[in-house]
């Protein structure tokens, strides 16, 4: 089932990142006629700092509030103007990724949006750090931009391992990239191979439970189309063998793809509060936008 997207929360720090992250929240609510509410965070970290350093009786600190409500105004009215879309803006203060998270929560969104910053050596942990947390906070989708949208996305890859969580990261593709072509993708290993190896298994055996494993995998993924009856022609296979992280991040550059949508969680979730390895692997080394979808396919949709 299509999750309803209502409400969208997108974050800015009025960097070009953030502005992609915006404007790709607002194409969003516009193909679903959702409302979208900008925020921006006045860091409490550096402005305690700035008042160390200021005072705090120089007044400052209003034009400080009032420039950001100003800038925030300002970006709120042009994509309004742009996309038709109701946009609420509203200024913060607090710890970002708090804050954001917070908000998104009380105002009971359907969708968190922010872009993606640093080329450093230690971004992937800074970008893997801030989405685990803001997915624990809000507890909600979020979307991790890293790319100017020129249009809406045209070919997302879904990696699925058929647990709940990813077989409910199907809708969401759908919702939030509808337009789109999906590929529907999964790895498949031979179940204890190594060990089988080592006890003297001939490789022909082997490649026997090789092609039972490929051939059980790809069955799964026909009935997961099938499951789509009125958009099933929109969606593609494909099967790789091996370990699942780097492949999806492989099988996504090699195709093209500006989207990549995948569950929280995979077979192996032990906490719900921790993301999945290879949705963190994602989140860090995909190189185009990620939606992480929070839905168990086992719970109501969100919408």
């Amino acid at each position: 089932m299509t999750p309803a997207i209502r409400h969208v929360v997108a974050a800015t720090d009025f960097s070009e990142p953030a502005g992609w992250a915006v404007a790709r929240a607002a194409r969003i609510c516009a193909e679903h006629r959702a409302r979208l509410t900008l925020v921006h965070v006045l860091n409490h970290d550096w402005m305690d700092a700035l008042r160390g350093w200021l005072g705090s009786e120089a007044g400052w600190s209003q034009r400080m509030l009032e420039t950001a409500q100003s800038q925030l105004a300002e970006e709120a009215a042009g994509l309004q103007q742009r996309f038709g879309v109701a946009v609420q803006p509203q200024v913060i203060d607090g710890q970002p990724v708090a804050a954001i998270g917070q908000l998104a929560h009380d105002q009971q969104a359907d969708l968190l949006v922010v872009g993606v910053h640093g080329t450093s050596p230690v971004r992937h942990w800074i970008i893997g750090t801030t989405a685990e947390r803001l997915l624990r906070l809000a507890q909600l989708p979020l979307l991790m931009v890293r790319q100017a949208p020129k249009d809406g996305y045209r070919l997302a890859l879904v990696p699925v391992d058929f647990s709940a969580w990813s077989a409910a990261a199907t809708g969401w593709a759908q919702a939030v990239a509808p337009h789109a072509q999906w590929v529907l993708a999964h790895t498949f290993t031979v179940p204890f191979e190594e060990k089988l190896r080592f006890a003297g298994v001939d490789a022909a055996t082997i490649d026997l439970y090789r092609d039972k494993a490929r051939r059980a995998a790809l069955s799964q993924l026909e009935a997961l189309v099938a499951a789509q009856a009125d958009v099933a022609d929109r969606y593609s296979l494909c099967l790789r063998e091996g370990d699942a992280a780097p492949a999806m991040v492989q099988e996504a550059q090699d195709r093209g793809c500006d989207l990549v949508v995948i569950g929280k969680h995979g077979r192996n979730a032990a906490e719900e509060l921790l993301l999945g390895s290879v949705t963190r692997h994602l989140l860090a080394e995909a190189p185009c936008d990620v939606m992480v979808s929070t839905q168990h396919a086992d719970l109501p949709p969100l919408g």
